[in-house]
C-alpha cells in the first residue's frame, strides 16, 4: 500500500514553516546558514545521541560551514535540573541557536534550554498557567529548530513542553507565546529505524493526541479538522508502520499525521494525559505507552453523551460502528493488534500510587479541558482500573 504524495517533498507554512520529504534532512546546514547561524547547539535525549542521525545532522552543518555542539544529557522524562544543565552548555558553548532532534523527550528539552538560555528567568516562571513572562528585547530566545524522529509527540510546532519538577515529582507545562520554532523539518528516513515497539508506542500517542484535542469542548473547526484528518492518517498508517517498518509512505504519512494531531491540541488534551504525565513524573515510564493504556479507561469514563463526536472520530477511522461501545470495541483490537500492554500494573505501576497519582492528575493543565469533570474519587477509579486491567 502506497500514497504517492507521501513520497514527494513538500513545503507549508502553517502554522510555522515545515519542509517535509524523505531525505530533507541534508538541506539542514543550507537552512541554518540561509538564517544566519553559525553554531547551533544540538539538544537530544540520553537514548539518542550515538543514532546515526546525530552524526548526519553534525555532517551537514559541517558542510556548510557551520560549527555545532551537543547536549544529550535529557531523560525519557525531562527533568528541570537536567535543563539547567543545557542552559550552561548553550552559555559556555556561545551557541546561536538549538536543533532539537529526536522524540518527544528531546522536544520538550530542546524547547525548555531556549526558554532559558539567554535569560536568568526561573523556568517555573514559563509554566502554563501563569501569566507569559516579560522577555527582554536585547535577550531574545535563541533560534529553534525542530526535527521530530518518532511520529507520535507531534510537539515540533509550538514552544509548549512537559518537564518533571524534581521537588514536586509532578510534570508542568511550560511555554511562552514568544517563542515558535522557526522550521520544523520532517524526514521520514528518520524514523524508518524505530523498532516496532516505540512505533506502536509513539503513534498511540499521536491518536491520543487527535482524539482527545477533538473531545475537548468548545468550537474550534481549525484544531477539530486537524485532529479529524490526524486520527484519520494515524490509524490508517501506524499498523503497516509496525507490521512492515521500512515502508516509506506509512512513516510519512504517520509523520504528517501526528504533526496534525499536535496541532490540534493547542485546543486541549484530557484526562487521558493527565493522567500519563504524572505516572511519568514518578515512575519514569514511556509516555505514549502510559496514554496507550490509560486510553480505554479514559474513553468509557469520557464518551457516553458525546456520541455525534463518537460518529464522526469513528468515520475517521473507516468504521461503519459508530456506537460509543463500538468506537471502543474498534480502539482496544487497534491496541492489540499491535501488542500494547492491558495494564499499568505490567510495566511495573503498584496500586498503592493511586490516590497520589489521582490528586496530582487533576491538578495537571489537561485535565482542566478533559470533556466531563471527574472527582478525585473518580478520578481515583480510573487510574485503579487502568493499573488493575484497563481492558
Amino acid at each position: 500500500m502506497t500514497n504517492p504524495e507521501f513520497l514527494e517533498p513538500q513545503d507549508w507554512t502553517f502554522p510555522i514553516p515545515i519542509a517535509y520529504g524523505s531525505g530533507r534532512l541534508s538541506e539542514i546546514g543550507q537552512r541554518c546558514a540561509a538564517m544566519g547561524l553559525s553554531n547551533p547547539l544540538i539538544v537530544t535525549d540520553k537514548g539518542s545521541r550515538d543514532l546515526p542521525f546525530i552524526s548526519q545532522l553534525h555532517e551537514y552543518l559541517a558542510e556548510a560551514g557551520l560549527s555545532s555542539g551537543i547536549f544529550s544529557d535529557i531523560s525519557p522524562n525531562p527533568r528541570d535540573d537536567e535543563i539547567g544543565a543545557g542552559r550552561e552548555a548553550f552559555r559556555s558553548g556561545n551557541h546561536d541557536a538549538i536543533i532539537a532532534i529526536g522524540g518527544g523527550s528531546a522536544m520538550d528539552g530542546g524547547k525548555a534550554v531556549c526558554l532559558t538560555a539567554r535569560n536568568d528567568i526561573d523556568l517555573w516562571a514559563f509554566e502554563w498557567e501563569k501569566s507569559p513572562t516579560d522577555i527582554d528585547t536585547d535577550q531574545p530566545f535563541p533560534t529553534l529548530i525542530t526535527i521530530p524522529t518518532t511520529a507520535g509527540t507531534g510537539a515540533e510546532t509550538e514552544s509548549t513542553a512537559m518537564v518533571t519538577h524534581t521537588g514536586k515529582g509532578m510534570k508542568f507545562c511550560i511555554c511562552h507565546p514568544d517563542l515558535k520554532p522557526s522550521l520544523a523539518l520532517l524526514d521520514p528516513d528518520l524514523t524508518v529505524g524505530l523498532p516496532a515497539n516505540l512505533t506502536a508506542w509513539t503513534g498511540v500517542d499521536a491518536m491520543v493526541h487527535a482524539i482527545e484535542a477533538y473531545c475537548v469542548p468548545g468550537f474550534h473547526p481549525l484544531c477539530d479538522g486537524l485532529a479529524l484528518e490526524g486520527l484519520a492518517l494515524v490509524t490508517k498508517w501506524l499498523p503497516i508502520a509496525v507490521r512492515d517498518p521500512a515502508n516509506l509512505a506509512a512513516r510519512g504519512g504517520m509523520l504528517v499525521g501526528s504533526c496534525l494531531a499536535g496541532i490540534a491540541f493547542q485546543k486541549g488534551l484530557g484526562h487521558v494525559h493527565a493522567i500519563s504525565h504524572m505516572i511519568g513524573a514518578e515512575f519514569n515510564t514511556q509516555h505514549g505507552l502510559t496514554n496507550a493504556i490509560v486510553l480505554p479507561v479514559v474513553l468509557r469514563f469520557n464518551l457516553p453523551g458525546m456520541e455525534s463526536k463518537v460518529k464522526r472520530m469513528a468515520h475517521a477511522m473507516g468504521h461503519e460502528e459508530t456506537s460509543v461501545d463500538g468506537f471502543v470495541a474498534k480502539i482496544e483490537q487497534m491496541l492489540d493488534d499491535i501488542n500494547i500492554p492491558h495494564s499499568l500494573s505490567e510495566i511495573g505501576i503498584t496500586a498503592d500510587c493511586a490516590a497520589r497519582i489521582a490528586e496530582k492528575a487533576l491538578q495537571d493543565s489537561a485535565a482542566g479541558t478533559n470533556p466531563r469533570t471527574a472527582s478525585i474519587t473518580e478520578m481515583r477509579t480510573l487510574v485503579e482500573t487502568a493499573i488493575g486491567k484497563a481492558r
